[in-house]
């Protein structure tokens, strides 16, 4: 009977020790908001786009007023690529989405950089990451394959049924490292 309580009571204590340590897990860590939950390159073949997308979770519950500001290194050169978007305090998530992209190169780490600010635009946190593209853009058409609401064939691509056309996609991209 004692080996029995005993255990009972070892059975007790740890379900409570893991009940604490989720609780711990579910709160983050001083200073920390958001977790990077996802990230990835969308290459949408139908009109000719690739974006970065990247996804973060909220660990802790989000004030009226945040915003998220994300830089993404463009991998045509020059300035980064910069989008700010409203944090939404009921959902789960948070996906940032980039402008299109030209000149992604299979296997090439690009940089990513995200700020959580609060209403009144302080920083409340940083976050740092990078994204490699498992594709070269040259696996997409040079222009949409469809044009108009009813997916009709883009008359540009005439006589181009891959999508590929002479002059390419008519950008300039930087040498491959």
């Amino acid at each position: 009977m004692p080996e029995r309580r005993f255990l009972r009571a070892a059975f007790a204590l740890a379900a409570l020790a893991s009940l604490a340590l989720a609780g711990c897990r579910e709160s983050g860590g001083e200073g920390e908001y958001f977790e990077l939950s996802g990230r990835l390159f969308v290459f949408n073949y139908r009109v000719a786009t690739v974006q970065y997308l990247v996804t973060l979770r909220p660990l802790k519950p989000v004030g009226e007023g945040e915003v998220a500001v994300a830089s993404f290194e463009n991998p045509a050169g020059g300035e980064a690529l910069v989008v700010r978007q409203k944090i939404w305090p009921l959902n789960d998530k948070v996906t940032i989405n980039s402008p299109p992209l030209e000149c992604v190169v299979k296997d090439r780490p690009y940089k990513v950089s995200i700020r959580i600010e609060d209403a009144k635009g302080r920083l409340m946190q940083a976050l740092e990451t990078t994204m490699v593209s498992s594709q070269d853009q040259s696996v997409l058409p040079d222009k949409p394959l469809v044009v108009g609401p009813l997916y009709e064939p883009n008359p540009e691509l005439k006589g181009h049924p891959d999508g590929h056309l002479p002059g390419g996609r008519g950008v300039t991209c930087p040498p491959a490292a």
